[in-house]
C-alpha cells in the first residue's frame, strides 16, 4: 500500500461499479479500517432505520435548572460537564482543573461569607436626616474598607513629592469664596410678562387720521368684496420681498378679508405686521415673548391677534396700538402648538392645541377656560373648523384624526389607520366640503368635512418633499389650486381637479415653511422659509 502508483489505482470513485486493476488476495482479505458504521446492521448488507433525518437520536432527561446552570457556566467559566453523563468536561480543561468543576451555583458565597460583607457595609441613615451624623445615606452607603487602597495610595504619592511640595504649595494662593447669599440663588423676575411695541412706520396716521387699519381704497383692486369671488391664476414672479426677522418664520396670516396688512411670527420671539400695499414696509414689532413663537392667528375682525410661544405663554394683542391685552397659560404649562379664533365674530372664544395632548378653549373676555378636549394621544398639530363652525378637526403626532362638536369633549369621529402618518397641517376647501392635510409621507390628502369624515383616496397631491418640516399647505380663494412648500425650497402648485402640478417654482435657499394665498388677489401669495425672508409672488 506504500507504493504511489498503487495507491493511485486503489482510488475509485463511488459511482464506479468496476474496478480497473486486478486487487490482490492479501488486500481483499485485510479488515475493515476506520469507525463502524452504527447504520450497518451485522446481518446482511443492510442499513438499521434511523431516528431523526441525519441519524440516530437518543432521548436523555435534563431538568431546566440543570441545563440553565450549565450553559451559563460554559458562557461565564469557559467549560461545563459534558452532557452524555460519563463525568467528563468540555471546553477549558485547565480551568476546570483549577476550580475543581464547580458551576456557577456552587461558586456563590455561603451565606457565612455574604453576611460579612453586608457587615462591612455603612448604614443607610435615617430618612430624616439631611446631614451630619447619622446621615441618609441609602443605596450610596460605601464599604468601610472601600477607599483604603485610594488613601494608602494617595500617602505614597505625598512622601515621594516631599522634596519639592514647598514651592509648589506656596505658589498656589487659596481662593476666597464669598459667602452664597439668598439674593443671588433666588430666581429672576419673570420676563415672560414685560411686553413691548415698537411703530416702525414712516407714518402712524394718513391725512385723515386713519391707521394702517383702514383697508385703502386707492387701489385698482376692491379688497371689500366677498373673497373668492374672482378667478385664480398660479404666480410666475418674485415682486418683493421683506426681510427684518432674524431667525425661521414660523407663521405667516393675512388680514382676514382684505388682506392689505401680513402678520408673521419668527423663531428670534418678534412678531412683525407688514404692510401689503403701497410702500410695503414695516409697520409695527411686537415683543413679549422670551422663545420662538410658535404660531398666531387673527381674531375674525382683524382688531386683536393671538401668539403663543415655547415660553408656554398665550398673548392676545391688539393689532392697532401694540397693546398686550390677556396672558393665557393652561394649568399643566404646556406648549401650544396651534392657535384658532372661533370664525364667528360673537363668540370671542379661541382653542389652542398643547404639547400635553389637550386642545383648550379659552374665553378672551374673561381669560378662563371654558372647556378641554383632551382624547389625542400626542401633541396637536392642527385645529381646522368645519360645518358652518359648529364643528372642528384636529390631528396630531399620534397618526390619527379626530373631529368634535365644539363644546362637547367627546369626538364624534375617531380615524386612526395604520398607513397613515402625521398629519401636520391643513387647510380647508372653500366649498366647505372638503379639508387638505399636509400628511408626513411626501404627499396631500383630503378628508371630507361632512357627516362621514372619510378620505377621498381619489385626491392625493404629490411631487413634493416634506418629511421632518411642519410644510404650510394653501388653497386658493376660488378652489382651484393647491399650493404647498418643501423642504428644498421649491414652492408647488397643484390642480385640485386632476390632481397633477401645474407648476413649481424655486423660492428659497432652504426649506419652504410658510404659505398662503391672498384672500383678494388672484395670483399673489407669500412664502417663507427657515432663512427669514418673507417672499410676495405675482
Amino acid at each position: 500500500m506504500q507504493d504511489p502508483m498503487r495507491l493511485q489505482l486503489m482510488l475509485a470513485k463511488p459511482t464506479d461499479t468496476a474496478l480497473t486493476y486486478n486487487v490482490p488476495y492479501a488486500d481483499l482479505a485485510r479488515p475493515a479500517q476506520g469507525p463502524s458504521n452504527p447504520y450497518k446492521s451485522t446481518q446482511g448488507n443492510v442499513l438499521k432505520r434511523k431516528s431523526a433525518l441525519t441519524g440516530d437520536a437518543q432521548e436523555t432527561v435534563i431538568s431546566d435548572a440543570t441545563f440553565t446552570a450549565q450553559h451559563r457556566t460554559f458562557q461565564s467559566l469557559g467549560y461545563t460537564k459534558d452532557p452524555s453523563g460519563n463525568g467528563a468536561y468540555v471546553g477549558d480543561l485547565t480551568k476546570a482543573q483549577a476550580l475543581g468543576g464547580k458551576d456557577v451555583i456552587q461558586m456563590r458565597p455561603s451565606k457565612k461569607n455574604s453576611a460579612a460583607l453586608r457587615r462591612k457595609r455603612q448604614k443607610k441613615g435615617d430618612a430624616a436626616i439631611v446631614d451630619g451624623v447619622g446621615a441618609y445615606k441609602g443605596p450610596w452607603a460605601r464599604y468601610q474598607d472601600e477607599y483604603e487602597i485610594y488613601d494608602d495610595e494617595a500617602g505614597v504619592l505625598e512622601e515621594q513629592l516631599a522634596s519639592d511640595e514647598e514651592y509648589i504649595e506656596e505658589a498656589i494662593v487659596p481662593a476666597r469664596s464669598s459667602v452664597v447669599t439668598k439674593l443671588v440663588s433666588d430666581y429672576q423676575d419673570d420676563l415672560a410678562n414685560t411686553e413691548t411695541t415698537q411703530f416702525n412706520g414712516t407714518a402712524q396716521y394718513d391725512y385723515q387720521g386713519r391707521t394702517y387699519m383702514h383697508v385703502p381704497q386707492d387701489m385698482d383692486i376692491d379688497l371689500r368684496k366677498e373673497a373668492g369671488t374672482q378667478k385664480n391664476f398660479i404666480p410666475k414672479k418674485l415682486i418683493h420681498t421683506w426681510k427684518s426677522h432674524t431667525k425661521a418664520i414660523n407663521a405667516l396670516r393675512f388680514f382676514p378679508n382684505s388682506g392689505h396688512l401680513l402678520l408673521s411670527a419668527s423663531a428670534d420671539t418678534k412678531v412683525k405686521l407688514w404692510d401689503v400695499y403701497h410702500d410695503r414696509e414695516l409697520l409695527r414689532t411686537y415683543s413679549g415673548h422670551t422663545k420662538s413663537v410658535t404660531d398666531t392667528t387673527f381674531s375674525p375682525s382683524g382688531t386683536h391677534f393671538l401668539t403663543g410661544s415655547y415660553d408656554r405663554h398665550m398673548k392676545l394683542w391688539d393689532t392697532e396700538t401694540g397693546a398686550c391685552i390677556s396672558r393665557f397659560q393652561t394649568a399643566t404649562k404646556a406648549v401650544p402648538h396651534v392657535l384658532r379664533f372661533h370664525p364667528d365674530s360673537d363668540t370671542n372664544e379661541f382653542l389652542a392645541g398643547t404639547s400635553d395632548k389637550k386642545i383648550i378653549q379659552f374665553d378672551t373676555r374673561s381669560g378662563e377656560m371654558t372647556q378641554e378636549y383632551d382624547h389625542h394621544l400626542q401633541a396637536v398639530n392642527t385645529i381646522t373648523f368645519v360645518d358652518d363652525n359648529r364643528r372642528f378637526i384636529t390631528t396630531s403626532d399620534d397618526k390619527s384624526l379626530r373631529a368634535w362638536e365644539y363644546n362637547i369633549p367627546v369626538p364624534i369621529k375617531y380615524i386612526a389607520e395604520p398607513y397613515m402618518y402625521s398629519l401636520v397641517r391643513a387647510a380647508a376647501h372653500p366649498n366647505g366640503k372638503s379639508v387638505a392635510f399636509q400628511s408626513g409621507d411626501n404627499q396631500i390628502v383630503v378628508y371630507a368635512s361632512t357627516d362621514r369624515f372619510r378620505q377621498n383616496r381619489k385626491k392625493s397631491f404629490r411631487g413634493h418633499n416634506n418629511a421632518g418640516y411642519a410644510i404650510d399647505v394653501g388653497i386658493s380663494p376660488d378652489g382651484q389650486f393647491v399650493m404647498s412648500g418643501d423642504s428644498g425650497g421649491y414652492v408647488c402648485f397643484w390642480d385640485w381637479k386632476s390632481c397633477k402640478m401645474w407648476h413649481k417654482i424655486l423660492a428659497h435657499e432652504g426649506p419652504v415653511v410658510c404659505a398662503q394665498w391672498h384672500p383678494q388677489e388672484s395670483s399673489k401669495v407669500v412664502t417663507a422659509g427657515l432663512e427669514g425672508g418673507i417672499k410676495f409672488w405675482d
